[in-house]
């Protein structure tokens, strides 16, 4: 905390935050292990594939669209949109889990072949489908909690904070996660439910309520950006590390905007570069290199960012608060 007598410093800058967060990946490259890892086993390693699960019920769903009266050219396309869709899932997916956990560049990318030929596949059972689903995600989410608490240590250690204790990180991250999804489907299933019916209704009243919801989650996207970092940076539990984004947000809105909004155009512009290559060309491996040291720094980037930008608040927030009740005295 600075003195009240000193003068404030300005707030920290977005390619100053940046620079720092490349300089902090550069000096400790082992940060990028854990994506690298990611997208390797994802592109080198057998596919989890849903497909038997699908051809099983297949003829119900045919069915079922048959009686509701789809017609059976629509039916037909449909059925083969799906076939597509599902040939193409890896289940292995699930191990990038939001909003903590180990970026990945092949999230959604159909690998069915590699340099080493063909990928192999397991086929999931009905039976033992839940079961994949929450391993999966419950291991996307402790590996997510010790990635985001190796690169936060390191990124904000010259400050002096105390590493996170690897048990509390993975316990507020699940924390967290749950609240998360909560919250996301809570919003996701009506929206799309009233966007639907607008739709049914009226096509240019649909397209003027996506637009507000465009700019509304504009909004929302900086707090929500930063909710996990004071768990990593400050030790906060989950509850408080959501409500301290808030307040950083609410009062530092412009030029978080502008940090969140770089750092997306960076993150998601050379992804397009890193998959440039096909799955069974060797240059992936470049692409997957690149993106996990980029993806890392920018992260890093994000610590350095919500933990200068903290510390500014409270000073401001502390002088005027001083500067108040000095001011009643008078």
């Amino acid at each position: 905390m600075q003195p009240a007598n000193e003068p404030l410093q300005r707030p920290p800058g977005v390619i100053g935050s940046l620079r720092a967060g490349f300089d902090t990946v550069a000096a400790h490259i082992g940060l990028i292990l854990m994506p690298l890892l990611l997208d390797l086993w994802i592109w080198l390693g057998p596919r989890l594939s849903i497909e038997r699960i699908f051809s099983d019920l297949r003829p119900d769903l045919a069915e079922v669209w048959r009686t509701a009266g789809v017609p059976a050219a629509d039916l037909q396309t449909l059925m083969q949109w799906y076939e597509s869709t599902v040939h193409s899932i890896n289940l292995f997916w699930l191990l990038r889990t939001a909003p903590i956990g180990v970026s990945s560049l092949l999230l959604g990318r159909d690998v069915a072949r590699t340099p080493l030929g063909a990928a192999s596949t397991w086929q999931v059972q009905a039976a033992t489908f839940p079961a994949w689903i929450l391993v999966l995600v419950l291991a996307g989410w402790v590996a997510g909690s010790l990635y985001f608490r190796w690169v936060a240590g390191l990124s904000v250690r010259s400050t002096g904070a105390a590493i996170l204790p690897a048990q509390r990180a993975v316990f507020q991250t699940l924390l967290l996660s749950l609240i998360w999804a909560g919250a996301a489907l809570s919003l996701a299933v009506p929206t799309l439910i009233i966007v639907g019916l607008l739709l049914q209704l009226n096509v240019l009243l649909a397209q003027i309520v996506i637009l507000a919801l465009s700019f509304f989650s504009m909004w929302l996207i900086v707090p929500l950006f930063f909710w996990p970092h004071g768990i990593f940076v400050k030790q906060q539990n989950a509850l408080l590390s959501m409500l301290s984004s808030i307040q950083m947000a609410r009062f530092t809105l412009p030029s978080s905007s502008f940090f969140v909004l770089s750092v997306v155009l960076l993150g998601v512009g050379l992804n397009f570069l890193w998959n440039a290559a096909p799955t069974e060309s060797w240059m992936t491996l470049v692409g997957i290199l690149g993106h996990a040291f980029i993806t890392t720094a920018l992260l890093a980037a994000s610590f350095i960012y919500y933990q200068q930008m903290t510390t500014w608040l409270e000073t401001l927030l502390q002088r005027i608060r001083t500067a108040g009740t000095a001011a009643k005295r008078a």
